[in-house]
């Protein structure tokens, strides 16, 4: 799924204008080995694609301001009818300029012949080193084979500089053509989590509630999932990362579900956590409403002009408040807040940035100041409480109950608007829908 041309010719151009000259590079991806012959399925780098919208591997990208035959170069691979039999279809040169907008193409195998004379006499190389450090060593052999010409008059460049200062300051404010896709991630995604919801049942096995999810995700045009499924039922529920769901879902446990599809690679990120028989137990119930209680606060919180750092904040205080009022903690909360008591249950911070990347891109403090929030930004919200079998001073009535609640939020010029609203959350929507 691809955007509109125009829009990405349009970030380019904006990309361009901040380097003020030079030379930027952005090499795409490499195509990874599973195991033998067989490669894990390709998927762009995303800033390679937020600037290109090329969806094969072995492609570099050049951006040259104010270069006469064409500011926008693509370096791909060739058309091939005898390689296409078998791995499907290529753009080539002339659809890497019909259809994807480059004003000059050449062939991926001649880049050794051809950068280098981009290089010469030019200032400054925007290249985001130290991703790929085979890449890194090619990009230094030919600036070295520059270095080489300094006799015959020729420039080597001076000055290195990091594309990510640029690229990922744009890519932290989403535009309306990317929150589209937002959206349609975060739809796709309620939807295969309430698929999960209604398929859970004592003896299910977690692998089961996977293969629900990623059902929805494919029907709807997602090729893959943002990041893998953890479908975590009792213990695993305590597991912040658990992705082995291979375990049966038992009667009178909680499992929690952190999933999200991939549309047009954008991510959504949504945890939703709920009770395997579809009935809350009274220690279940208390949990989760701590739980909901803080992601509440935070939302509210996750509005303009509000500093990147208020949103966890508010969800600190209220979890703290809660854990004290379970008898889990004892002591006065702005002294337990102020020691990080809460950490033995919630031991992560209560979001990130989303967007192309699950984890996406964009500094979190500006000179050492949390960020503001801003309109375009979005970021998820997701609180959580982890009571461990044999957590030390816990009565074991409160053991296996691990609960987190998550849902993608844009911020607004006027406040936020949750992308992912139509998950449900309420405990009675929960059990409502469980129990159909």
């Amino acid at each position: 799924m691809r955007m509109d041309i125009k829009a990405v010719e349009k970030r380019r151009r904006e990309v361009m204008q901040e380097m003020g000259g030079g030379v930027a590079i952005l090499p795409t991806a490499p195509t990874r080995s599973r195991s033998r012959d067989v490669n894990f399925p390709f998927r762009p780098d995303s800033d390679f694609y937020y600037l290109t919208q090329f969806p094969e591997p072995d492609v570099v990208a050049v951006l040259v301001p104010g270069r006469a035959h064409g500011e926008y170069l693509l370096f791909c691979r060739e058309k091939d009818p005898e390689k296409e039999i078998w791995d499907g279809r290529r753009a080539g040169l002339e659809g890497a300029r019909e259809i994807y907008g480059a004003d000059d193409a050449f062939p991926i195998d001649d880049i050794d012949e051809i950068l280098p004379g981009l290089l010469e006499n030019c200032d400054k190389v925007f290249y985001s080193m130290g991703r790929d450090q085979e890449f890194d060593n090619r990009l230094m052999g030919w600036v070295n084979e520059i270095r080489a010409k300094a006799r015959a008059g020729v420039k080597a460049p001076g000055e290195f500089v990091d594309l990510n200062h640029i690229l990922h300051e744009m890519r932290l404010y989403k535009r309306p053509e990317e929150i589209r896709l937002m959206k349609r991630a975060a739809k796709v995604s309620t939807r295969a989590h309430k698929r999960a919801m209604q398929a859970c049942r004592p003896g299910v096995m977690e692998y089961e509630l996977e293969a629900e999810l990623l059902y929805e995700f494919t029907r709807a045009g997602s090729l893959a999932p943002a990041y893998p499924p953890i479908i975590g039922g009792g213990p695993n529920s305590c597991i912040l990362h658990y992705t082995q769901n291979d375990a049966e879902l038992k009667d009178g446990d909680v499992v929690l579900i952190d999933a999200g599809a991939e549309i047009g690679c954008y991510a959504a990120d949504i945890t939703r956590t709920f009770p395997v028989n579809g009935k809350f137990s009274g220690e279940q119930r208390a949990v989760y409403e701590v739980v909901l209680a803080a992601q509440l606060a935070a939302i509210e919180q996750a509005k303009p002009s509000k500093q990147w750092n208020q949103p966890h904040e508010s969800a600190v205080r209220v979890l703290t408040e809660g854990l004290v009022e379970l008898g889990l903690l004892k002591g006065d909360v702005d002294e337990l807040v102020r020691e990080g008591q809460y950490k033995r249950f919630f031991m992560h911070r209560t979001g990130h940035w989303l967007g192309m990347d699950v984890h996406d891109v964009g500094d979190y403090k500006v000179d050492d100041v949390w960020r503001l929030l801003e309109a375009g930004i979005v970021m998820t919200v997701e609180p959580g409480i982890y009571i461990a079998a044999d957590t030390e001073g816990v009565d074991p009535r409160w053991w296996n109950i691990g609960v987190r609640i998550e849902d993608d939020v844009l911020i607004t010029r006027d406040g936020n608007e949750v992308l992912s609203r139509d998950a449900p959350k309420q405990i009675d929507e929960i059990e409502a829908l469980m129990n159909q």
